[in-house]
């Protein structure tokens, strides 16, 4: 086979070294790609949103898979145009990538059909969203733009003061353009974060391996969100129970709904979870596979995502016994000085070797560029330095071993991965 992975991120730089694991794949390309998946796969100077560009590459050179990785070109339907010219496409539609790129829709969904979720009121008009969280008087509250906004549209307000700049942020200066034309106000809720990403068909559903991001820039969960600075597989907050409790109350009835309204959901479905002292709640929920959390679910994956992709493209999930190693793994993240605001790109990466790795780890390259044979830093999410163990302690200790060994000038990372909850 031959597939083409749209996206250029350490998400991506995952799947594609997951997919080459695959018997059945001959070639993989990716548009358009970054410096360390140059050494995975031949990179196409293909923009991620360029549909036109997508359906004329994947005519030309017979390609018999396309995988949307990337929430904006699912949200702008690029599934859609794939598939109505007669391409195989991984993803969701765009009807159905709504319950991503509108919080304000999938907020109203949970309502509707009764999925546990923070209590929530939406907005249009600045002036009313500060009257509702005057009026509410409850702090920390959650002050969300409505559309996609790189993972960073969540802003925790601890006071009235902060609440008002916030609403003011995102719906007056329009930090996140026209993302913020609508918020979502929201309870803050408490307890452990999880983080679920499930295949499904629209029939069945397969929840993979648990795991947990590390939104905040710096240690302790502090400073600004991110797209994440870490991620850990398994979650140690994850039970067996409440996993079974999770897939009857959010899982199956999240499948439901979308096809009570119409918008079959089929490719990955990731869940964003708080265990809180009320049971397990939906955060948010993403169209596609996460980032970083990808960089450490597929590896424990051993089953042929080939096979996963097949199946659900072709309504026979069910059929398929998709199997995981009991291993642990780490991510590590390698940011550009300054991320997740302003930040120096072309800046060179010391202690990788030719194909962009380092021993004792896999490294997955989010923002690189390889330019005479160096790479250079492209990005504010730079690496993803991964390892796994037999256990959570001995997959961050290779991880960490392995960022040692890593250096640009102004790199940051977090100490404390795996650490917090």
């Amino acid at each position: 086979m031959k597939i083409l992975v749209v996206g250029s991120g350490g998400r991506e730089h995952a799947i594609i070294r997951k997919l080459a694991e695959s018997p059945k794949v001959d070639k993989i390309y990716a548009a358009p790609g970054n410096g360390g998946i140059s050494c995975d796969a031949e990179c196409v100077a293909i923009g991620a949103m360029d549909k036109e560009g997508m359906v004329s590459f994947a005519k030309e050179n017979e390609i018999d898979l396309v995988f949307v990785a990337p929430d904006d070109p699912l949200a702008d339907g690029m599934v859609d145009t794939l598939m109505a010219n007669g391409i195989r496409a991984f993803g969701p539609l765009a009807n159905a990538a709504v319950i991503e790129s509108s919080k304000v829709f999938s907020k109203n969904l949970m309502k509707k059909y009764g999925i546990p979720t923070a209590d929530y009121e939406t907005f249009d008009d600045p002036e009313k969203a500060v009257a509702y969280i005057v009026e509410k008087g409850k702090y920390p509250v959650v002050i969300k733009a409505d559309g996609l906004a790189l993972g960073k549209g969540v802003i925790i307000a601890q006071s009235e003061e902060e609440a008002r700049a916030a609403v003011k942020e995102i719906m007056e200066d329009k930090k996140f353009g026209a993302s913020g034309n609508n918020v979502v106000v929201e309870e803050f809720l408490t307890g452990p974060e999880v983080s679920v990403l499930a295949f499904t068909d629209g029939i069945a559903l397969k929840p993979m391996v648990s795991s947990k991001d590390h939104k905040r820039a710096y240690d302790n969960d502090e400073g600004l969100n991110t797209g994440g600075m870490g991620t850990i597989s398994p979650n140690p907050y994850y039970t067996d129970e409440i996993a079974d409790i999770c897939m009857k109350t959010i899982f199956e009835p999240t499948v439901a709904a979308m096809n009570s309204e119409n918008r079959t959901f089929k490719g990955c479905l990731y869940f964003g979870l708080m265990i809180t002292p009320d049971g397990p709640k939906v955060i948010e929920y993403n169209a596609r596979f996460g980032d970083p959390e990808t960089q450490v679910v597929l590896p424990r994956l051993k089953t042929d995502l080939v096979d996963i992709i097949e199946a659900v493209i072709d309504g026979k999930l069910s059929q398929l016994n998709i199997e995981w190693t009991n291993e642990a793994t780490a991510c590590v993240v390698m940011a550009s000085g300054g991320y997740p605001l302003a930040y120096k790109k072309g800046i060179e990466i010391n202690g990788l070797d030719e194909n962009g790795q380092v021993s004792g780890a896999t490294v997955y390259h989010a923002g690189t560029k390889l330019e005479n044979g160096k790479f250079l830093t492209n990005g504010g999410r730079v690496l993803g330095v991964t390892a796994s163990g037999k256990t959570l302690d001995a997959a961050l200790e290779k991880a960490y071993a392995a960022v040692e060994k890593i250096s640009f000038e102004g790199a940051h990372y977090r100490k404390d991965i795996g650490k917090t909850k």
